[in-house]
């Protein structure tokens, strides 16, 4: 058959195979192996029953504020804030610097690393090219910032969800102990990523020509995934369980984007791949503790008590978060030290959020930046950002532990 200018059909394109990304074949797997040690009995029924148990409200909490920050970063709640940073810079890198920094502080503090990592990093990559500045620079400190900036509250890592637990603090007073490591982490991340970073790509003057405002297609769903977020942090502050803070500040901007923009609402949005990764690793690395994994790790962490001890904590949660990842790093560590041990326990919580920068692997977030980096076309120079960052997590790490010490 021919068409009716009478040149044969043009053949059908060839349709896209579809292709798994690799961290959904990573979450399978520890899915699979999960459940294999459950059912297999290397994992006792008891502890399976309890390690799910324990686990259930964190999936919850994960589920909803991921969904939260996807529709907040919808609404374009990042794009306006990222647009009146660089305006309120007027035009100064130094300035500019200091509120990118603080926004990913901001980010990771009160709804998670991951959501620095996934939806902060591509605004600041637009951000810059808006600008026609470096991007590196604005790249670094969204991944630094996602990891060593999520100590001061529950919520900003599921790691310290875990500690929070495990020492038995309320949000509050959780953050009233972690504060001054907080600050120390951040300060050696600040210090080392404009010395590192920012100074030395700074463009001629040391300024740019800001950006006009970035105003959102739908100023309604603006408003409301605002006030979604801004309920969120109200609950934590008022001490509400954060897996209820996040489903009722969800529940709000559901609502929005149903009345305003039901399209939007797809079956995606959860986050399913991070859930299975959840529950697969903890359920794998409570198996090999069983098998071995615990007597190795107890080696590291030694039974040294005051600052050495904290020290060596702190270190060895570093250093196993490179080595694979540090949730993993954390739960290996946590099922070796005593319960009454806090000081220790929060040094190694200290190594595993601060340290896991030397490693693409080290931290989940760390690997979604790096995918976010490579979806939006941007390269960071590779030496230059593994030697800067294990600079940073040997610094950054002594840094946090010595203020914990401080803190008493």
């Amino acid at each position: 058959m021919k068409s009716a200018a009478g040149a044969p059909p043009a053949p059908p394109e060839p349709t896209a195979r579809w292709r798994p990304h690799p961290l959904d074949v990573v979450a399978v797997v520890l899915a699979v192996a999960g459940a294999v040690c459950a059912l297999t009995g290397l994992l006792p029924r008891a502890e399976t029953t309890g390690t799910l148990h324990r686990i259930l409200p964190l999936l919850l909490f994960l589920g909803t504020v991921i969904v939260l920050a996807e529709l907040t970063a919808v609404a374009g709640v990042f794009d306006v804030l990222a647009s009146r940073l660089a305006i309120a810079s007027r035009g100064r890198w130094a300035a500019l610097f200091l509120l990118c920094g603080g926004l990913a502080t901001v980010t990771t503090l009160v709804l998670n690393l991951d959501t620095t990592a996934v939806l902060l990093t591509p605004v600041l990559l637009a951000l810059a090219r808006t600008l026609r500045v470096p991007a590196g620079p604005l790249a670094v400190t969204t991944v630094w910032l996602a990891n060593t900036a999520s100590l001061l509250l529950p919520v900003s890592n599921l790691t310290n969800l875990l500690a929070a637990d495990r020492v038995g603090l309320t949000p509050l007073a959780y953050a009233e102990r972690m504060a001054l490591p907080q600050l120390a982490a951040v300060t050696a991340t600040m210090a080392l990523l404009w010395y590192a970073w920012w100074r030395r790509e700074r463009p001629d003057g040391g300024r740019f020509i800001p950006p006009a405002p970035h105003v959102p297609a739908d100023p309604v769903l603006h408003r409301t995934a605002l006030a979604g977020c801004l309920l969120f942090v109200a609950g934590i502050l008022a001490g509400v369980e954060i897996g209820l803070a996040s489903t009722v500040a969800l529940a709000l901007v559901l609502v929005g984007f149903v009345i305003r923009s039901p399209a939007t609402l797809r079956a995606q949005l959860v986050p399913v791949r991070l859930l299975l990764f959840v529950v697969g690793l903890f359920l794998v690395v409570q198996t090999l503790g069983r098998h071995g994994l615990d007597d190795l790790v107890a080696g590291l962490v030694g039974a040294d008590g005051g600052a050495v001890g904290a020290l060596r904590a702190g270190g060895t949660g570093a250093l196993l978060a490179n080595a694979v990842n540090n949730l993993p790093a954390y739960l290996a560590g946590e099922s070796v030290l005593p319960t009454v041990d806090h000081t220790r326990l929060l040094a190694l919580l200290i190594g595993t959020n601060v340290g896991p920068l030397a490693a693409p692997w080290a931290s989940l977030a760390t690997l979604l930046w790096f995918e976010r980096c490579r979806a939006a076309g941007v390269a960071v120079p590779v030496r230059r950002f593994v030697l800067t960052s294990a600079l940073l997590a040997v610094v950054g790490t002594l840094a946090a532990v010595g203020a914990l010490l401080l803190v008493g």
